[in-house]
């Protein structure tokens, strides 16, 4: 089995061959704040996680856990970089959360293969896992991501193979990012072309996983008007789909992007079945003038979640992996650790449910994070699972409340059976004395209801043993294994 290769788009800027009026990529900081504002006297900014709030819901459930890939090339750079001063601020705030995956090799023979690696991983671990399909032919219209299928009908054939791979649990299928919004190097019929062959794909993706909700390009706010992409959209087969995305490697504020997708689906009619999500992986300060390709001086935006507060955007979504260059600062799809430690040190810790306001600004906090004290009566389960290397390797670690009450506050304890050393770690604090650790909850994630999880996960090194501990124990209480 091969491993997908991620390689993601950059932004595409404005070509000569494009219409003077596109406003192809960011044009100025005045659009933005002008659509934000727009935004929030209508009340479409998305509310805080929780509360009140926690009523309103997209078509996504409650509670729904994006699935965190750990090859990605941030968890390797943090693993493999231990000392680097940019490391901790990097793995807290764009390590420690759930990001897209890419697809974007033609590789007809594995991909099947390759997504199934990905989907069995998520539904093991109970999360959602969010794929990005790129291989539509002339993708990028020939710019810095080039590439796709050689023609329709091997993309055809492609799909159906990758809608094989995706399994019975619910996935995210982002479909072909500029497939729609970006047309300016194709003619009429080939236009049309490309749009029935998305819309197959997404008759194709429904009909192998029912469970997967399949959403189309949506481009974004400053790009095409909202009722010429609602016009693609409807050619390329949306109304059959879960809806569209917009944002994907761009800085518009959340805000913005939020009223565009609600303008978008007023001029498809609001059909009950048509939702959006938005890429918030590099819009916390929105965009640096019409500077498109790595500008400087930007910031994560909104944590990923599916508690918008907005039921008409099903999720707040990082699918343009931050630290990964846009093709100037290094080629697209490497990841860059400057890029990354500006994203991240320009934001806030992931220590509070996500808001309708991107992070600000904060300095890494010196101080522990503080958590409720450990309620005792506990009953639990836990999952640990590893992706391991020569001498290091991540853990993603479930932790499920599986009696009758709930738990206020939790400490987790287990003894590595091998020379495993903890380096790091997110959504908990983890201690090692010897071969006993223990993570502690963040505060936010302290309180499990009867039935709920949480997760955390961990980097380390080991000489020669990288056996999985046998035996947890959660506030003094033994947990099983699953």
């Amino acid at each position: 089995m091969h491993t997908p290769e991620r390689h993601r788009r950059s932004t595409v800027p404005p070509t000569a061959a494009e219409p003077a009026a596109r406003p192809g990529r960011p044009s100025g900081r005045a659009a933005v704040l002008a659509l934000a504002a727009t935004a929030t006297a209508l009340g479409l900014v998305a509310g805080v996680q929780g509360g009140a709030d926690a009523a309103v819901q997209g078509s996504l459930p409650a509670g729904t856990q994006f699935y965190r890939d750990p090859a990605s090339q941030v968890v390797k750079w943090v693993a493999a970089n231990p000392g680097d001063s940019r490391t901790p601020v990097i793995s807290k705030r764009i390590a420690s959360q759930p990001q897209a995956i890419w697809f974007s090799n033609y590789r007809p023979t594995t991909v099947t293969s390759d997504v199934r690696a990905v989907t069995a991983a998520a539904e093991q671990a109970g999360r959602t896992p969010v794929l990005v399909a790129y291989t539509v032919p002339n993708r990028d219209c020939g710019g810095a991501s080039a590439g796709g299928a050689p023609d329709l009908a091997s993309y055809d054939a492609w799909v159906g193979k990758f809608a094989a791979g995706l399994g019975s649990s619910r996935s995210i299928v982002v479909l072909e990012p500029d497939s729609i919004a970006l047309t300016t190097c194709l003619n009429a019929q080939q236009q049309s072309d490309r749009f029935a062959s998305l819309a197959r794909a997404v008759t194709t993706i429904h009909a192998a996983s029912p469970a997967t909700k399949v959403y189309l390009d949506g481009g974004h706010s400053t790009w095409n008007s909202a009722s010429e992409q609602a016009n693609r959209l409807r050619s390329a087969g949306v109304l059959n789909a879960d809806g569209f995305f917009s944002n994907v490697s761009n800085f518009n504020t959340t805000a913005g992007e939020t009223a565009f997708a609600h303008n978008v689906l007023s001029a498809l009619g609001n059909p009950g079945n048509l939702h959006a999500v938005i890429d918030t992986s590099r819009n916390g300060n929105g965009p640096a003038g019409s500077t498109w390709c790595d500008p400087s001086g930007r910031a994560i935006g909104n944590y990923p979640t599916a508690s918008t507060g907005d039921s008409a955007i099903d999720a707040f979504l990082w699918i343009k992996p931050p630290g990964e260059a846009d093709g100037c600062a290094a080629a697209a799809g490497t990841f860059v650790p400057d890029i990354a430690y500006q994203l991240a040190v320009n934001a806030a810790d992931p220590t509070s449910a996500p808001s309708s306001q991107p992070p600000t600004s904060q300095p890494p906090s010196s101080q522990p994070p503080t958590s409720q004290p450990p309620s005792g009566g506990t009953s639990c389960s836990v999952a640990y699972r590893v992706n391991s290397w020569s001498a290091g390797f991540t853990a993603d670690i479930t932790v499920k409340n599986t009696g009758n009450a709930t738990i206020a506050g939790w400490k987790l304890g287990w003894t590595f059976p091998g020379d495993q050393k903890v380096t790091s770690a997110w959504n908990a604090t983890v201690v090692q004395s010897g071969a006993a650790v223990t993570a502690t909850d963040l505060g936010y994630n302290g309180t499990l209801a009867a039935g709920a999880s949480t997760a955390f996960g961990l980097q380390a090194t080991y000489g020669s043993n990288n056996t999985a501990p046998s035996a947890f124990t959660l506030n003094g209480t033994a947990c099983t294994l699953s």
